[in-house]
């Protein structure tokens, strides 16, 4: 018989799932109480979160959220992060996190949008340029073409006043 305690934590899971833009799902086996609370910080401070689960509970909440895809990684000790904005913000921060202090926990997968992404994926998220470089090469992109229009369309007016500053430098000698 599920108590009121269960219940609100199975809810609190489903509205994150849902609100989140992605979920990191990763295994936490070997990895110290301070470690974890440094993670929780280094994650808290980027308005991210991370919660430590039992899977029933995680197992409930993925099928009321309507993401059973969820369910393939829910496995042994589960710890999830939610990401509310960037989808690559939590992963880069989780991966330097694991890398600088040679932390246990380890990436089992994620969830973005309805596609469940692998170990690799989630790798390869995490070498991605961060939301703000992304965003000036692809503004850099967008007026490259502009600008050589501009360049082009500019030539035979400066062809020409080049041609009269000339024509006038000659008649100065």
């Amino acid at each position: 018989m599920p108590n009121e305690k269960k219940i609100q934590i199975v809810e609190d899971l489903k509205g994150d799932i849902e609100s989140s833009s992605i979920l990191i799902v990763a295994d936490y086996t070997g990895v110290n109480v301070a470690e974890v609370s440094a993670l929780r910080t280094a994650l808290r401070e980027q308005g991210v979160r991370f919660k430590v689960v039992k899977n029933t509970l995680a197992l409930i909440a993925a099928d009321q959220s309507g993401n059973s895809k969820l369910k393939e990684l829910i496995d042994g000790p589960t710890s999830l992060v939610f990401g509310f904005n960037d989808p690559v913000e939590p992963i880069r921060i989780l991966t330097n996190f694991i890398k600088s202090y040679g932390s246990a926990v380890k990436v089992r997968g994620a969830l973005m949008g309805d596609s469940l992404l692998t170990t690799e994926e989630v790798d390869y998220m995490a070498s991605l340029p961060d939301r703000d470089t992304l965003l000036s090469r692809l503004l850099g992109q967008l007026q490259a073409p502009i600008s050589s229009l501009a360049t082009v369309l500019n030539a035979p007016t400066q062809g020409l006043v080049t041609l009269l500053d000339r024509h006038n430098n000659n008649q100065e000698n």
